[in-house]
């Protein structure tokens, strides 16, 4: 869990970051023009891979033909059509959804934790308790000091599975908080570099 969280608190910090500096742009490519990383955000993820989209739509010459401070309308040669434009869309769009299995990766493990943690520490105390009443049917003794400590030790498997499902109940339902947040960030920003894309690219 502190690994996961460790992992996801960097990422949204590069993340706020990278929005920050790619409002202050004029152009939508100019970070990656300008060879500006943002390697621990996800959303600059979906950025790189809009980028290179664009990069494949009108050429890599015309893509280094960019300058990264030019706002206004393109050359013809750097005139992207509707389909084109769409194309970058869906390619951003499918880095979303990468990113966001990335971020839950790890997340079915502490899942199994909750759930399977109560049920194994249940079968330790049902299996002690069954041991504890054979014994007392074998020695023949049926008073409660002589079952009382077989059970309490079988009662034990229960705690230490609680003990196990209660925190990481807590920190998957923080961690999936995170990473709800994370993917809505890269849904609106995939949503926001298209419109970008659109108004530097497209022809008025």
């Amino acid at each position: 869990m502190y690994s996961k969280w460790r992992d996801l608190r960097r990422a949204k910090r590069a993340s706020e970051g990278f929005l920050a500096a790619f409002r202050r742009e004029t152009h939508p490519l100019a970070l990656f023009l300008g060879n500006r990383r943002f390697p621990d955000s996800p959303l600059y993820a979906v950025y790189e891979a809009g980028c290179v989209a664009i990069g494949t739509e009108i050429g890599e010459p015309e893509l280094r033909g960019l300058s990264s401070g030019v706002v206004g309308t393109a050359r013809r040669s750097q005139i992207l059509t509707p389909l084109q434009i769409e194309v970058v869309r869906r390619v951003t769009e499918r880095t979303v959804a990468d990113q966001a299995l990335m971020l839950e990766s790890g997340m079915g493990w502490l899942m199994i934790a909750v759930s399977a943690s109560p049920m194994l520490g249940l079968l330790g105390t049902v299996w002690g308790v069954l041991d504890a009443f054979g014994a007392m049917a074998h020695h023949g003794v049926a008073n409660l000091s002589a079952v009382a400590p077989g059970i309490s030790g079988a009662l034990l498997t229960t705690v230490v599975g609680l003990l196990v499902a209660l925190p990481s109940s807590v920190g998957y339902n923080v961690l999936a908080g995170h990473i709800r947040t994370l993917a809505v960030q890269m849904d609106n920003f995939s949503q926001e570099f298209v419109a970008e894309v659109q108004r530097a690219f497209s022809r008025d």
